[in-house]
Order: structure tokens, then sequence, then C-alpha cells
């Protein structure tokens, strides 16, 4: 088969970088365009040269039309306005379009569900394997233990980060949600200060640390009478979300149009 080829959508940024860094040393997979936000004093840069490589020739562009003519699929962690633009390209591209952005909201999600009839999507709040198997874990945790236990989810970010609850908390908040058969956004405490009254009975709570260049750390913790339950994961380094995104492109290059998520691609539904 022939090699994949991508774009990686915001490529002057970390992730971005880290993106090209590990498609170039991937067998199978080959750099086609590198997309920029208009405006940004990076447009006409080397991907490879920003990424700490030797020159690729690939330049940094705003013009996701041009640069998808021919592509097989893109890689977007960027912002959720830029994402939503590149959603109806990708689809009318008929691109596999892996998304890693957070921040989205739930007319976000609609509008990213509704190109899934003609487009190959892969959506995720984290694309690391260990932080998919912890969302695994949590469900079925959460459904295993009774309402005795109380759900409190516990993340820190570098102080760069812009969003609150990470994409990753809200996906093991999902998952939690999920095991005790509860919509989360009816049951979700965030935010606590002042006199807040005693906890409510069935809550998933969220606490959100910022600082350093901590690249994500996530606890959840069942808390019950006489003793808890803690699962965490630590991530050390952004780039093994960048190998999980490039998975996930490969894995869906051929599949039918469709919303997958990390979970499918990992093989972890039915745990």
């Amino acid at each position: 088969m022939a090699d994949m080829r991508l774009i990686v959508a915001g490529a002057g940024g970390r992730m971005g970088r880290a993106l090209t860094r590990v498609i170039s040393e991937t067998a199978g997979a080959v750099l086609a365009g590198a997309l920029e936000a208009p405006g940004s004093e990076l447009l006409g840069k080397d991907a490879g040269v920003l990424a700490g490589l030797p020159a690729n020739g690939v330049k940094l562009s705003a013009d996701l039309w041009a640069l998808s003519k021919d592509a097989d699929g893109i890689l977007d962690f960027t912002v959720p306005g830029a994402t939503i633009a590149n959603v109806a390209i990708a689809a009318q591209r008929g691109l596999v379009h892996v998304i890693g952005t957070t921040g989205l909201s739930a007319s976000d999600d609609a509008v990213i569900r509704s190109v899934a009839a003609q487009a190959i999507v892969v959506k995720s709040g984290n694309m690391s394997l260990g932080v998919n198997l912890l969302a695994a874990l949590v469900r079925r945790v959460a459904q295993s233990l009774g309402d005795d236990f109380d759900i409190e989810i516990l993340e820190m970010h570098h102080r760069s980060k812009i969003d609150a609850p990470s994409g990753t908390a809200l996906m093991l908040g999902e998952a939690a949600a999920a095991g005790r058969r509860i919509a989360l956004e009816e049951h979700s405490a965030r935010g606590r200060d002042g006199v807040t009254g005693a906890r409510r009975a069935g809550d998933i709570g969220f606490a959100s640390l910022r600082g350093g260049t901590a690249a994500g750390d996530h606890s959840v913790i069942f808390a019950g009478p006489h003793e808890r339950i803690i699962l965490s994961h630590h991530a050390e380094d952004r780039i093994l979300f960048a190998h999980g995104a490039l998975r996930a492109a490969m894995w869906a290059h051929g599949k039918k149009p469709g919303f997958y998520t990390m979970a499918d691609v990992l093989g972890l539904s039915d745990i």
C-alpha cells in the first residue's frame, strides 16, 4: 500500500511539531502538508526545520483546500474554531480527520458528527494508549461500585493550557457516567468555591490545576466509606499523543465513513 499522505494542522505549535517528527520516523506515512492559521508569522516556514529536523520542503500554509488536493488525512490538534473550519473541507475531500482538539462545545460536536455519514472521523479527548485504557477501567469500576462511592477527577496541565477541565478529564468523566448510566451534564460539579454545602449525591466532581510544563496528569478518585480507589495516568511527553494520533490515522485509512474513537482504534470498546 502507498504511504499515507498526511496534513498536520497547527504545524507551528508544540503538538504540530511533535506530529511532524513522528511522521518523519514512521514507515508508511509521509508529510503532505503543514497548515497554520491565517496571519501567522510562521507561514512560509519549513515544517521540518520548525520541528527540529532537516528541511523537508513542506512550507506552512493557511490554505487547507489547496493542501488537501493530494492528501489522505489530516491530524488536527488546534482550537475549536479552526477544527470546525477544517471539518467541512476534510469531508469534501474525503480525508481521514483525526481530531485531538479540546474545548469543543456541544454544538461543535454536533457539526463534527454531522459529516460522519460521508467522512471518516476519529475524535478523542486524548490519543494515548494509557489514557484510553484508563477510561475503559474507569467505566468498569464505576459500573461495579455502588453509589456510596463518590467520583472525583483531578487533572494538571502546563501553564499555557487555555481550557478547563481538560478534554481528557471530560472523557474520563463521560466514562464514569457511562458506567453509572447517568448523563454527565446533569451530574457534573465544577469550580467549587465558598460555602458550597454538602456534596450532592451522584455528582462527578472536577478539579483543574495549571502550572509549569506538565504534559498531563489525570487521576480518577472513587471515595467510599473508609477507603479510596485511585486510578491515574501521567504523561511525560506530548510525543505519546502524536504517536497515538498517527496510529489512529493509519488505522482509519480505508475504513467506511463514520465517527470513531480511540476505543475503536485500540479495540477497547468491549472492556
